[in-house]
């Protein structure tokens, strides 16, 4: 007579199931791992897998019937057009604030000194968030504020990636917007300087006594879609230890933009903004 298998039996095979379950999922993937980089033939993805060309295709057609993965006739397996989808979804529904807040508050905590997060808004800097720091500095930003972009470190970081033919035009519109008056040639030759180091200074332009050092942050697109800065007065913010705290901020924008899903090192094209 056949007995019923027993409860630890039984447990045991649904583990076994949960354990085969999870080595599909993450053979799936590492299979869109294999991918990224453009079609890849059956017998290239097999060897590169590790598996058999049967359970490589078999996994391959999976992944291509729910969207995953696009088959080219005659080129091979890519990713498809869900992961674009699941991508433009994550974006929207990123909140770069929340995002950032941690990096900034650990920036803060380490320099002693206040940090920003803003964006552009049209031709001004909009203030996001504020970590104010510990010194007694007081430094009258405030979220929500709208800033010039030719005389604050944060908006100069905005516009690293905007083509010199365009900064004229921003550099007087900043001037209507309030910023001091200074020599457009010597502000350009600045700002050469900082497209080339990849961070922005605020030499006491916008507030008297104030001086920050500000870098962009990139999204999974490699464009900068906002921009850090940690402030401080000019007393605590002498050339060297401007210097010394570029690589730092820089380090921390990257890390936001990484959460974001910004790969180091990849940059747009540079078009007009528009």
């Amino acid at each position: 007579m056949r007995h019923a298998p027993s409860n630890e039996e039984s447990e045991s095979g649904e583990e076994r199931t949960k354990i085969q379950g999870s080595q599909t999922l993450l053979r799936g993937l590492d299979m869109l791992d294999k991918v990224i980089d453009g079609p890849v033939k059956l017998a290239d993805l097999s060897a590169a897998m590790g598996l058999t060309r049967s359970t490589t295709h078999r996994l391959a057609n999976a992944l291509a019937d729910r969207g995953f993965l696009t088959f080219l006739p005659r080129e091979g397996y890519q990713l498809g057009p869900k992961l674009l989808q699941l991508g433009f979804l994550a974006q929207s529904q990123a909140d770069i604030v929340r995002i950032a807040r941690p990096r900034l508050e650990a920036l803060a905590a380490r320099s002693e000194d206040t940090v920003h997060l803003g964006r552009l808004d049209t031709d001004l800097a909009l203030y996001l968030d504020k970590i104010p720091g510990r010194r007694r500095v007081d430094i009258s930003s405030r979220i929500g504020d709208r800033h010039p972009l030719s005389s604050t470190g944060l908006g100069k970081a905005l516009l690293l990636d905007t083509p010199e033919a365009e900064w004229p035009a921003l550099f007087e519109a900043s001037r209507a917007r309030g910023a001091p008056a200074v020599d457009y040639a010597a502000w350009a030759e600045r700002m050469r300087g900082y497209v080339a180091a990849g961070h922005a200074y605020d030499l006491e332009e916008n507030e008297d006594l104030i001086r920050c050092v500000a870098a962009p942050v990139r999204d999974a697109s490699g464009r900068i879609i906002a921009a850090i800065s940690l402030s401080s007065a000019a007393q605590y913010m002498d050339d060297a230890r401007m210097a010394a705290l570029s690589g730092e901020v820089r380090a921390t924008a990257d890390q936001i933009g990484t959460d974001l899903g910004w790969v180091p090192g990849a940059r747009p094209n540079r078009r007009p903004r528009r």
